[in-house]
């Protein structure tokens, strides 16, 4: 079935990311004024640049049919295992993580880059398994989310693995993984934070051992806590398949969880950093570390609070223009948007995002196809992770993780992969009726 080129588009995608992103050079523009008037980066020009092979890029993937991905799909796992490792092994280090290859301002962020094409691979996997045993299924998928989130832990980058998380959960989900299987994931993933944050919060915030917890600051008593859950898990495993009952379902269930967590809050303490550790104690409380960590969470609720209903006005704000933000143009652009536009303003973005979200919803409905809608559902977990946590981050109620706000926060990787993304879903969209077999 042909389609007309106008028809490829999608007006209310694009209008949205011409808003979003036309709001990003403007105040990464305000970001780099600082009180003297005088312009301290030239960062809103290479946003400008990197927003226009962005859009190119995107009418170019709108217009290219997704479907002849499917046949390549398989192969993409090895083209981001093999970039991420070469990544790690010589790319440059930027803010502590090596993350980064390429020259100077001609530099990619792999990583970033990765996250679409995972979703494309996850897509045509989930479609090929469709048939596959449940759990047998599942098992799979999860080894496949390990890979990337693994190598691009060890660079480490710990914002950019989490994002895999959502991804993988929304997909899994449209999907038909049973949700009882996701949640094992969730609770899993949450108990691992807990466990890996537990020890450096009683020593920075509390400052004291609490008895009950101490297995968990003795690596003897830990390894002895993760023998003795495992032995249990196992019990249970065994009673559940001799006598079919569902407490020991439950049994093999929670303490496998505990297992897990145990034995992924060691691997944590060793790939992460102190600081990105610390990041997640300063949530807790800003002010245990207020001319570290916290600085940035205190100076950027500041910032919103100070813009009040209206705001401050268009490089009018006062927290930016005497640098008191860290990062304002990247991590902490929402801080700079809400002190000069205020709460009128946020609501008008939070609009903006909502039609996204909205918008993707509706193409995952209408799409009859299941890689195609496969692959919405992932870009939708990808955008609705990285707003809510950038948003909750600047905000406070969430820890700091160095995930930038999509098409606003500077950043050449991060706004080509996410033009990229919206391509994606323009394509899917101008075929979403079309019932033909699989274009090739």
């Amino acid at each position: 079935m042909k389609i007309k080129f106008f028809n490829m588009i999608d007006y209310v995608l694009l209008l949205c990311i011409l808003v979003l992103t036309t709001l990003g050079i403007a105040f990464i523009y305000s970001s780099a004024i600082d009180s003297t008037g005088t312009l301290r980066t030239t960062e809103f020009i290479k946003q400008i640049i990197w927003a226009s092979a962005g859009l190119v890029l995107m009418i170019l993937m709108a217009l290219y049919d997704y479907r002849r991905l499917y046949r390549y799909a398989k192969y993409f796992i090895v083209g981001i295992v093999v970039v991420l490792i070469y990544t790690r092994l010589f790319g440059a280090k930027v803010n502590g993580a090596r993350s980064w290859i390429g020259v100077g301002s001609l530099g990619i962020q792999p990583s970033e880059v990765s996250k679409v094409f995972f979703i494309v691979f996850f897509a045509w996997f989930l479609d090929y398994s469709k048939n596959m045993q449940e759990r047998k299924r599942f098992i799979f998928s999860l080894l496949l989310l390990l890979i990337p989130m693994g190598l691009i832990l060890l660079q480490p980058d710990l914002g950019t693995a989490s994002v895999f998380v959502p991804i993988f959960l929304f997909m899994c989900f449209m999907a038909g993984v049973p949700v009882k299987y996701l949640a094992l994931v969730l609770s899993a993933g949450l108990l691992t934070i807990i466990i890996t944050v537990i020890p450096v919060w009683q020593s920075e915030i509390l400052h004291k051992t609490i008895p009950f917890l101490s297995v968990l600051t003795s690596t003897k008593l830990r390894f002895l806590l993760i023998a003795v859950t495992l032995i249990i898990t196992i019990i249970g495993a065994i009673g559940n398949l001799v006598f079919k009952q569902k407490y020991f379902y439950w049994i093999t269930y929670v303490f496998g969880v505990i297992t897990f967590a145990l034995v992924a809050s060691l691997g944590a303490e060793k790939v992460l950093k102190p600081y990105q550790i610390q990041r997640l104690i300063v949530f807790i409380d800003p002010s245990s570390d207020p001319r570290g960590s916290g600085w940035n969470i205190i100076q950027s609720e500041i910032a919103i609070g100070s813009g009040n209903l209206s705001g401050r006005g268009f490089m009018k704000g006062t927290q930016s223009h005497y640098r008191f933000l860290p990062q304002q143009s990247t991590d902490f652009i929402f801080s700079i948007y809400s002190e000069e536009t205020g709460f009128l303003g946020g609501v008008f973005l939070f609009a903006i995002f909502l039609i996204i979200f909205l918008r993707i919803i509706y193409i995952i409905r209408q799409t009859t196809n299941n890689f195609g809608s496969y692959i919405a559902s992932g870009i939708l977990g990808m955008f609705f992770f990285h707003f809510m946590v950038n948003v909750g981050m600047v905000m406070g109620v969430m820890p700091i993780t160095g995930i930038p706000l999509p098409f606003l926060s500077y950043g050449g990787s991060a706004l080509l992969t996410n033009m990229l993304a919206v391509g994606l879903l323009m394509s899917i969209n101008a075929r979403r009726l079309d019932f033909s077999a699989m274009a090739m």
